[in-house]
């Protein structure tokens, strides 16, 4: 049997699932490709690492609003209407970039990178909501067996992503170096061209759009779970960028004279191996039984304590020995990061409402975008007067407060931590 007809004999909604998740992995490699062209470029023409970081500041902010828009949208249009939307604004996004490089002004590409920004969360929030809506009804069912079945999809379609991602950054320092920056940005726009089309082709209309037409009013969630989940994500990812996005990089690249290449490469294999970690989230996680409160808090105060030993290590030039622990300790909050991280990308879809889940899903990925932000200019600013110790120890805190707050999620029956 050739894959084309085992593929025509899966069932509806797999080959469904199946295109929305090669839609979103292609966006991805696309976008982490983007970031890279980007950072490499601009600091080929004498940006600083500070100067370059500040060139994604729009594209993480409005990723904020991005989310909480477009859960109404999806709920409002059809998730396959906001995922194309999203590839096409970043095909918008590549375009603004291929400009004459003297208009690629430091505005027109901030410009740039916030719209793509919203058309990343537009994807994201579209193939995370996806799951939900596609997996067979008793998947989002209460027992074990179908919540752990829930749990392995989520995890597979959030650490392929950022593997996916690790990869792009790859790419796109391959096609600099091949085609130069313009010719990099005709290949990553030809291929969404061709991704476009085959969504536009074949992507069920309506797909998890409402019957009854959603306020604007509810995309604020009035569920204690969605809250507190929202919450502790937010604290979550701003303990990660808070020493991860500026301060590590620059630490590195200044303290420890690591050229850029050196720098880009560790941060590729870095995210590479934390989306390999996410796709095994289940199998690790098994062995853990309790609530999902007990689970969620156990696994932040697991994670909190590697910044905070960081913190106690000697990490500067005069010690042989600093840059290797930093790496170390990177590996190991990345590992333990990405199980919490995978942990609560399921609980999101398992708590999201069966009917308008992008709308959940939408509200959370905000507050991931917020966390995101502020994680960002703490890590600047915090690196720039204090140090980057000082970011580190703002991480165990950030994480220690994320699982105070896991604790406030319901205590419901006995969650699965994996596949048994």
């Amino acid at each position: 049997m050739t894959l084309i007809a085992r593929l025509q004999s899966l069932p509806f909604e797999v080959r469904q699932y199946l295109l929305v998740t090669g839609n979103y992995w292609a966006f991805t490699l696309t976008d982490g490709a983007l970031r890279m062209l980007v950072v490499l470029h601009f600091h080929q023409l004498g940006y600083s690492p500070l100067e370059v970081a500040l060139l994604f500041l729009f594209y993480e902010a409005f990723g904020v609003v991005t989310n909480l828009v477009g859960g109404w949208l999806g709920a409002r249009l059809g998730l396959n209407r906001t995922m194309n939307l999203g590839l096409g604004l970043q095909l918008v996004a590549l375009a603004m970039l291929l400009v004459p490089s003297t208009a690629l002004s430091v505005v027109w590409v901030m410009a740039a990178q916030a719209l793509s920004g919203v058309a990343k969360d537009l994807n994201k929030m579209s193939a995370k909501s996806a799951v939900k809506v596609l997996l067979p009804k008793d998947a989002n069912g209460g027992d074990a067996a179908t919540q752990s079945a829930l749990y392995r999809w989520v995890a597979l379609l959030t650490g392929s992503k950022n593997a996916l991602k690790g990869a792009g950054f790859f790419l796109g320092g391959l096609l600099l170096s091949l085609v130069g920056f313009r010719g990099a940005i005709l290949a990553l726009w030809g291929l969404l061209v061709g991704v476009l089309a085959l969504s536009l082709w074949r992507l069920r209309a309506d797909l998890g759009r409402q019957k009854a037409k959603p306020k604007f009013r509810e995309v604020l969630s009035t569920s204690r779970a969605v809250n507190v989940l929202a919450a502790a994500r937010l604290l979550l990812f701003a303990s990660r960028d808070v020493w991860f996005v500026v301060a590590l990089p620059v630490f590195l690249y200044d303290v420890h004279g690591w050229n850029f290449w050196s720098v880009g490469i560790l941060m590729a294999v870095w995210v590479i191996g934390y989306g390999g970690v996410q796709t095994q989230a289940p199998a690790i996680t098994r062995r853990f039984h309790g609530s999902p409160a007990a689970i969620t808090a156990g696994w932040a105060l697991a994670l909190a304590l590697l910044p905070a030993a960081l913190a106690l290590l000697p990490l500067g030039a005069g010690s042989d020995s600093g840059a290797g622990w930093l790496i170390a300790g990177l590996l190991a909050f990345g590992a333990v990061f990405a199980v919490n991280s995978s942990w609560h990308s399921y609980l999101i879809v398992r708590y999201a409402r069966a009917e308008g889940v992008s709308m959940d899903v939408g509200f959370y990925y905000m507050a991931n975008a917020m966390g995101r932000l502020a994680g960002t200019l703490l890590s600047g600013w915090l690196y720039q007067t204090q140090g980057l110790a000082a970011c580190l120890w703002v991480s165990a805190a950030l994480v220690m407060a994320s699982a105070l707050l896991a604790l406030a999620l319901p205590r419901e029956a006995t969650a699965p931590a994996g596949p048994q």
